[in-house]
């Protein structure tokens, strides 16, 4: 399952994107508003950790806006507002559960996982374009029932993909969700990638196709 946290601490960040994986989470860690919004546009997630303090705005607020869009996506809210009437307000806008730190990890993955297990809620999920599908949760593509092999990271683009299917993806938001906003690498690395996918999916007979729309970014829908 994919999660979208909300941490504007660099280790705190490193430490929690290394401490998910190692408990069977794929988490995209950002640090700003502006990144929250661009991730939820590109990437349905199993589950969002909203850090209340934001550099460029009220964590409250996005939650309110994801409220209103009538989006069911668990919501944790994880801060330093330790105040009873900030908890209300945080459950009253819409969060699953409000935890104030400091908090040890495997208490939030326990509420996270007791979240997840509420009715209504499913944990991990498979995406699928024509003989394509990607199991989200065990991080494994799959063409015609045929498991591929993929690296991390080529996985982790075709995810961004396919969750927007039939729709484009700007590269810019490609390189922010699959290599983080902070990442020194070049957006040149996503080309290749992309080049990598398109290579495996047709030697494998997926009947899928990659687009290039050129200077704006990817799309992904069946080849009829």
């Amino acid at each position: 399952m994919r999660l979208l946290v909300l941490e504007g601490n660099t280790d705190c960040a490193q430490f929690l994107i290394k401490s998910f994986d190692q408990a069977g989470f794929a988490a995209d860690v950002v640090a700003t508003a502006e990144c929250v919004h661009t991730a939820l546009s590109a990437i349905h997630y199993g589950a969002i950790v909203l850090d209340l303090g934001l550099p460029d705005g009220d964590g409250l607020s996005i939650l309110r806006e994801i409220r209103e869009r009538e989006d069911p996506t668990p919501v944790i809210v994880l801060s330093e507002r330790t105040d009873v009437h900030d908890r209300i307000a945080g459950l009253r806008s819409g969060a699953d559960d409000y935890i104030v730190k400091p908090v040890e990890f495997d208490e939030l993955v326990a509420r996270l996982e007791a979240v997840l297990r509420r009715p209504g809620q499913v944990v991990g999920r498979s995406l699928s374009i024509g003989n394509l599908v990607l199991d989200s949760h065990g991080r494994q593509a799959f063409i015609d029932g045929k498991p591929q092999i993929l690296s991390a990271r080529e996985i982790a683009v075709l995810e961004v993909l396919m969750q927007r299917s039939g729709r484009i993806v700007p590269k810019k938001a490609v390189v922010e969700l699959v290599f983080g906003p902070s990442s020194n690498l070049a957006s040149n690395a996503v080309v290749v990638y992309i080049h990598r996918l398109r290579k495996c999916l047709a030697e494998a007979g997926a009947n899928v196709i990659i687009h290039n729309k050129r200077g704006v970014g990817y799309l992904i829908a069946e080849d009829k």
